[in-house]
């Protein structure tokens, strides 16, 4: 018995994609909307108590923005492995809770 070409209504079979893929790309470019609000109209947050620049923090914000950009507007597809990894989904969430540990730290 042969498989059908097509995906099936559930989003399972060779086409992939499904809802769980776009919900995750629209929290992704949501996450790197809310970054760059952050670092355009609060950019004291990537600074320490004594207002100098951390740039560790601006470093880390700057990935978590990128990556969210990147992955849900699906342009890190197209690229290397290695870099798909730094700007995927789970890298956005990784930057982005780091950032958070290293700005509390101050």
């Amino acid at each position: 018995m042969a498989l059908p070409d097509h995906a099936s209504a559930d989003g399972r079979g060779r086409g992939g994609g499904g809802a769980d893929d776009t919900g995750i790309r629209i929290l992704s470019v949501l996450t790197g909307l809310v970054v760059a609000g952050l670092l355009i109209f609060a950019p004291h947050a990537s600074q320490d108590r004594w207002g100098a620049a951390d740039p560790l923090a601006a470093v880390l914000l700057l990935w978590s923005m990128g990556a969210g950009f990147a992955s849900g507007l699906g342009l890190a597809d197209r690229l290397p492995s290695v870099v798909r990894l730094l700007l995927s989904s789970p890298a956005c969430l990784g930057a982005l809770v780091l950032a958070v540990f290293q700005i509390a730290g101050h």
